[in-house]
């Protein structure tokens, strides 16, 4: 099963955003992500509607923040992209006539409901503040600029 790194790739974004001294392009940002500027004004646009983001068009143009850091978790984040699958371990049949996979199958759906609620409530507890304050703590201020550029 593929993975699904938006969450990761959101975070990256707005963690770049909020460093960022000025308006940063979807070029610019898909240029450090190694993707194309593309994904980033499709995933960025969900944000725009969420109201976490502005965008502007024309020379000096590009996404800023319109957010308090503070205000939004990885939960949101999460939730706003549609809280996708967080885990990809599955059963082999989903309903089997066999009892001994019905019961393998109760314990894997439990142990995931479990795994899953606690990372939900982690993510309900971790700021982008809080990661933007732990990017601060890692760049030493002459390394600001990688910081703000990939």
């Amino acid at each position: 099963m593929k993975r699904d790194s938006r969450l990761s790739l959101v975070l990256h974004l707005l963690l770049h955003l909020a460093h960022s001294k000025r308006p940063m392009t979807s070029e610019e940002m898909g240029a450090f992500l190694q993707t194309n500027s593309v994904v980033v004004r499709r995933t960025l646009s969900g944000l725009r509607q969420a109201g976490w983001l502005h965008s502007l068009k024309g020379h000096g143009g590009g996404w800023t923040l319109a957010c308090d850091l503070s205000a939004i978790t990885l939960g949101d984040i999460y939730k706003a992209l549609g809280e996708p699958t967080m885990l990809a371990l599955g059963h082999r049949n989903d309903e089997p006539a066999c009892l001994v996979e019905q019961v393998v199958n109760q314990a894997i759906n439990e142990s995931l409901r479990e795994a899953e609620a606690m990372v939900l409530e982690k993510f309900s507890r971790v700021t982008l503040a809080d990661l933007s304050t732990e990017v601060n703590r890692r760049a030493p201020r002459c390394r600001q600029e990688e910081v703000d550029h990939g």
